[in-house]
């Protein structure tokens, strides 16, 4: 009888789980960071399409968006703390359009580590330059961005109806959060 194999990306799952923060995100970084990168418009035939991880995979790439939305859950999935990750819109100067990217936070304080498909290295927010951040998210939460620290909470992150149509394809029950208004 043939031997059944895990697939790489349970795998690197299954490998993960024990490892520190730092080893998991620089092992799920790397991981997505193998795929290809494809514009929505091509892909889905959407300009601005934010795919589950399992469709990302399904496709072997996505956007930019899709990058950062895949490696948020993995590392969630792989026991990283919610208040450590943000997902992150920023304006990336070396191909002067919108981008996102995903932020992890070793402390509240701390100087974020980006975790990019244009710049593979995981670095501090402050030694890349070519990103201007404009606001970032995580499950819970928004912040408006205005400079390459923490921002200003701006309130629930169910504002954005990108994240709750990609929450209710993954089947995430939204969190009883009053509605906040940006102003």
């Amino acid at each position: 009888m043939a031997k059944l194999t895990m697939p790489l990306q349970f795998k690197i799952l299954d490998e993960a789980r024990e490892l520190q923060d730092s080893d998991k995100i620089l092992m799920v970084n790397n991981f997505f960071n193998l795929f290809h990168f494809v514009e929505d418009i091509k892909l889905w035939g959407n300009k601005n399409y934010w795919a589950t991880p399992m469709e990302f995979i399904g496709v072997s790439g996505g956007d930019c968006e899709d990058f950062s939305i895949a490696k948020y859950f993995t590392l969630l999935q792989l026991g990283v703390s919610e208040d450590k990750l943000r997902i992150t819109m920023v304006k990336a100067t070396s191909v002067n359009q919108y981008h996102m990217v995903l932020a992890y936070y070793e402390t509240p304080s701390s100087i974020p580590l980006v975790l990019d498909n244009l710049d593979k290295s995981i670095k501090p927010a402050t030694q890349r330059k070519d990103l201007i951040p404009v606001y970032s998210f995580n499950g819970r939460q928004l912040w408006l961005n205005k400079e390459k620290g923490r921002g200003v909470l701006a309130g629930s992150s169910s504002k954005l109806a990108k994240w709750n149509d990609l929450k209710q394809r993954l089947g995430v029950e939204r969190l009883k959060q009053p509605k906040l208004k940006l102003e």
